[in-house]
């Protein structure tokens, strides 16, 4: 009996809840709740960290060159586009960089950030594959954590981010986080091309400064709504858990920074969110 209180409590404490979800995304897909995201993300815990290095355990690698090669254009086809819709439907077009709020309207432009935030979470869905080939490839010590944390993160977050907030000061780590993806998986691809074309990747040692200054952008820039007066900003939570998500990964990528350019100590060949790639 008391189980079954609680239970109704809490659905009770959902349906109201959710009655504050923007009404423009009644009908898209993985939108209706948060479970079929929570189910999806649970899967691929359970088969990145279980069941797949099971099933491969007595099998031969899978060479997937070939696919990663198309995988990883396709995501930097996919992140200029995205950059390019974020820029078009705010950053570059009347965003402040301050307090931006997010334009509950249906006005075209509106519609037009609300599509493509629904589309930059979409896409994290896709970037799952990255450690589906880790798995299938048998490079299960890239598996780590922070990996699996992070993809699963996003995703999750960001269901809670399009479905309240779809606009406004909140979506600049998105549009950040697309430009860097078009460096990083151009890198990816023509690393994927084969070794004869690895000369054309001497801006490697860049790569983790790139990311470095990603998160130092977005740790500054959305920590300045503690700073502002008066920013009615309609979900500051989220602000909050974008400071802390960023803050986590710049104080990741500062000791990675410190020990492998101040102590000197041997870099990994690729570094991506905190975790080496090697493709």
């Amino acid at each position: 009996m008391a189980f079954s209180n609680l239970t109704s409590k809490a659905i009770l404490l959902y349906d109201e809840w959710i009655k504050d979800a923007d009404p423009r995304l009644e009908g898209w897909p993985l939108m209706s709740s948060p479970f079929p995201t929570t189910f999806i993300i649970g899967t691929y815990v359970y088969f990145v960290t279980s069941l797949g290095p099971k099933l491969m355990e007595n099998k031969k690698p899978f060479e997937l060159r070939q696919i990663m090669t198309f995988y990883n254009f396709s995501v930097v086809a996919l992140s200029l586009y995205m950059t390019y819709e974020f820029l078009m439907s705010g950053w570059a077009t009347g965003y402040s960089f301050r307090c931006d709020i997010v334009d509950y309207s249906r006005s075209p432009t509106a519609l037009r950030m609300v599509r493509t935030c629904w589309l930059y979470f979409f896409s994290k869905f896709i970037e799952l594959l990255d450690t589906i080939f880790f798995v299938l490839r048998k490079k299960n010590n890239q598996v780590t954590f922070l990996h699996v944390f992070h993809h699963s993160i996003m995703p999750w977050t960001w269901w809670f981010g399009v479905k309240f907030a779809a606009g406004g000061l909140g979506t600049f780590h998105a549009l950040l986080n697309c430009i860097v993806h078009v460096v990083m998986y151009t890198y990816y691809g023509i690393c994927s091309l084969g070794p004869a074309y690895h000369k054309y990747l001497w801006w490697k040692k860049y790569m983790t400064t790139i990311q470095l200054v990603q998160f130092i952008m977005i740790t500054v820039h959305i920590g300045q709504i503690y700073i502002m007066d008066d920013c009615p900003y309609q979900y500051p939570i989220f602000m909050f858990i974008i400071w802390l998500y960023g803050f986590m990964f710049l104080v990741l990528f500062l000791h990675f920074w410190y020990h492998a350019y101040t102590k000197g100590q041997r870099l990994p060949k690729m570094a991506r969110n905190g975790i080496s790639k090697d493709q």
